[in-house]
This record gives structure tokens, sequence and C-alpha cells, in this order.
């Protein structure tokens, strides 16, 4: 995502790195690059206007010029006023407690992704200890209502529906109704949508906002259509109301005009972003490592918390001691590729790595590797998993066809997966090699 604009934010760093000063001609040819870049990612001119002109006011004064490094201190400054055009600070939903019933309203055109990014979302608060149920008030839009079941099964929420009925207005009164018997604490409605924005959608919209009174009226942007995406949010923001903004496809999205622009335009934070299908693919929308990201330094905290979600400190603590002893199972190799395909894509993975944003080739991520690997070692009886010792020839074929691969696949994972526990161990042991990796990992960012 945003490969564009941070391949050229990494040129102009690149340009000013190594000088002992920053001139202000530096300075203004930075900034020009930067400038270039933004409207190149479709950012809104006025949004481009206003961020060059307190970049080029912030980064020639006498502190910088005077800096011990002035390529950090202008990366910083760079940074800072990006956090700004994001939002400066991430926005939580403002839900009310746990015994009280919380309306959140999702609003959009149609093709936006809107019933899914509702489903999305009512997973993501399930996580939370919240009591979610999905309103299916979109009539207008074929099987609208069917796909929203589904994905309301599929993540075990359940769904209101009102078969034959015509009036959106009613499915959600009804809805809060069977809600408030079922003791749920957050209600989520999904609306039509159109093509456009028109009278008929917000007078509709508008009516089911009076009826329900939200906590949240978020409007779900298409993150590919830029300024598009913008002057959408800006159209329901003076004619509904909105709290915040979810932009959907985020992954897709390699120019980043609608995420810069937003805030700035419209007032109203953007608070989700779509990451993938899945539906634990909505993430938390944070400035600061929006910006950290773009300027090619990963979002590493993000990261660690993807990982927390997936793995135990007790787990954790049990597995480094196994790779110390180089006492690692194939059992616990097959649970660590689980947890790792959770957290999602080994692109949006390595995206958050500092310095490694849009420098893997896509055709170079296999992802149906781990899913192969997954397949042999489930192909694999437990004493053979926790034995690899005992995996010889004839073990090898059956465990080929049993997983629908090849033997040479086979002894590639056995061969791979002793290197990696003796590499292990080697780290382990060796605490100059641990500094140097991490030294070598902290001078990436």
């Amino acid at each position: 995502m945003l490969e564009k604009i941070s391949d050229k934010f990494n040129d102009v760093v690149r340009q000013v790195s190594g000088k002992s000063k920053i001139s202000e001609k530096n300075v203004q040819d930075a900034v020009e690059e930067i400038k270039l870049a933004l409207l190149e990612a479709d950012v809104n001119l006025r949004v481009v206007r206003r961020f060059v002109n307190r970049t080029i006011q912030d980064a020639t004064g006498e502190a910088v010029l005077r800096a011990v490094s002035p390529t950090q201190q202008f990366i910083k400054i760079v940074h800072d006023r990006m956090v700004g055009l994001l939002g400066d600070e991430r926005q939580d939903l403002q839900l009310k407690g746990p015994d009280t019933v919380s309306v959140v309203l999702m609003v959009g055109l149609q093709g936006s992704g809107k019933t899914t990014t509702a489903s999305k979302l009512a997973y993501r608060l399930k996580k939370e200890g919240r009591r979610p149920m999905l309103v299916a008030a979109d009539l207008v839009r074929p099987a609208a209502v069917d796909q929203l079941t589904v994905l309301g099964e599929n993540i075990d929420v359940p769904v209101f529906r009102l078969d034959g009925a015509t009036d959106p207005l009613k499915v959600v009164k009804a809805g809060l109704k069977q809600a408030a018997v079922e003791q749920i604490n957050t209600v989520i409605v999904d609306t039509s949508g159109r093509l456009q924005v028109d009278e008929a959608l917000m007078a509709e919209l508008a009516a089911i906002r009076k009826a329900c009174d939200p906590v949240e009226t978020l409007l779900v942007a298409d993150a590919m259509t830029g300024q598009n995406a913008v002057d959408i949010a800006k159209a329901f923001e003076e004619q509904i109301g909105l709290s915040g903004i979810i932009l959907s496809k985020f992954d897709s999205d390699t120019r980043g005009g609608a995420a810069l622009s937003l805030k700035t335009v419209t007032g109203k934070p953007v608070k989700f972003i779509g990451v993938g299908e899945k539906p634990e693919d909505l993430d938390a929308f944070v400035p600061d490592r929006m910006a950290s990201r773009i300027l090619g330094m990963g979002d590493v905290v993000g990261l660690v918390e993807k990982a927390q979600e997936q793995f135990d400190e007790a787990e954790a603590m049990e597995l480094q001691q196994k790779m110390s002893q180089a006492s690692m199972t194939l059992d616990d190799y097959l649970d660590q590729i689980r947890k790792v395909r959770k957290m999602g894509s080994m692109k949006s993975l390595l995206d958050m790595m500092p310095g490694m944003a849009g420098k893997v080739d896509e055709s170079q991520l296999d992802e149906s590797q781990l899913k192969y690997e997954e397949a042999i070692l489930l192909s694999m009886t437990p004493t053979e998993r926790q034995n690899h010792r005992i995996v010889g020839p004839a073990r090898r074929k059956r465990i080929a066809r049993g997983s629908g691969t090849s033997v040479f696949q086979v002894n590639k994972l056995i061969k791979n997966f002793d290197k990696m526990r003796s590499m292990m161990k080697k780290v382990s042991k060796n605490r100059k090699l641990q500094a140097r990796m991490m030294q070598q990992f902290g001078g990436m960012g």
C-alpha cells in the first residue's frame, strides 16, 4: 500500500542524506520533490500547499540549519507534518458502556465495500468484548441482506433481517427492539448505497439516523478512488454528518491521496482501514504509524501488536527455550505457520518492517508455499512431527502422496527446518551476533 508515494519520499531522503548542513536551497529542492510526490498521489491541492508552506517554514529555521544531524531533523519535520495531515492522533470509536446500546451507522456509496466492512467491524468489536449485532437495512442492492447474513454466520455474530420488508426505517426500528431483547450492546446498521450522491439516498439516511440516534456515523469510502473518496466524504459530512471514515481496499491503494486529504478537507478522522478480505483485516488507523510507513520507517509497533494477538507470552518463552536447545519440533513449526498466516499476508507484514515497504516484488512472495508446508506437516503422524529424524525415504513418499506434493518438497521442508534449528541455536547462544542483528534491524529505520 502507498508504494508510489513511499518510494518518492525515500528518494527525497536519499537526496538530503550525508549533508553536513541543509541550506535553504536544499530545503526548497527537497520540498519541491515532496510537492510533486503528493500531487502525483492525488492529494488535494489545498492540502499540498498547506503542507509545503509549513514544511518550508519549519525546515529553514536556525535550529535546523545548525543541527548535528540535519537529515534526521528534516525527516522528523516532514514526518510531523505528515502526521498532521493524517489526523494527529488515533481516534477510537466513542461507544457507550457495556450495559447500554451503542448504534453504529454505516453509510456510503454502492460498491465501496460497506457490507463487508460492517461485518469486519462487528468481528473486531466482538474480539474486544462487545456484544455486536448486524442489522441488514440495505434493501436496494440485490442479495445484500443474504450477503450480510452469510458474513455474520462466518464470524458468529447475529444478523437481524426482516424478510419481505421494503422500508429500511422499519427494519432498523425492529432491529433495535430485538437488540434490547437479546441484550446486545452494539448495533451496526448496514444501509443501502447508490452509485452517486443523490437526494433520495440522503433523505433515507437522514431518516434512519434520526430514528436510531447513532453514537458513530461512519462513511465507508473506497481508498482506490482517491479524490473521489474525498469529495464523497465532504458531501456526506455536509448533508448527513459524519463522526469518522473507514477507508476500504486500503491494501490496494498505491497512491494514498484519500488518506492524506480526508482529515484536512472534511475535518473528520479516518478511524479504520481495510487491509484485506478476511474478517480480521480491519486495522485501526494510527496517523503517526502511517506517516512512518509512508516515509519508509515501517510500523514495528503495529507488527508487534499483530504478533501479540497470536502469540501467548508463556508459549513464546517456551519456544525460545526450545530454540536455544535446538529441540524445536515440526509440531512447533506447524503452530508457528498457522499463527503467522493469521497475522495477515506476507506482503502486509513486510510493509510494516523498516525499509521493506515496496522493496520486495509481489511475484516473489509465494503465499502458497506456507499452505504446501502446512499440508506436508499435516500428512505426517504426530510421532513424525515430534521426531523428524525417523522420516526416511518410504515415509517421505507417503507424506508426499498424502499432501499432494512431491518428495522433493518434503525433503526441502525437512532440510530447511534443520538449518533453521541450527541457526536459531547459534543466535541464542551468541550475544554479539544478537546485538549485530538488532543493530542492522535498527539501522534500517
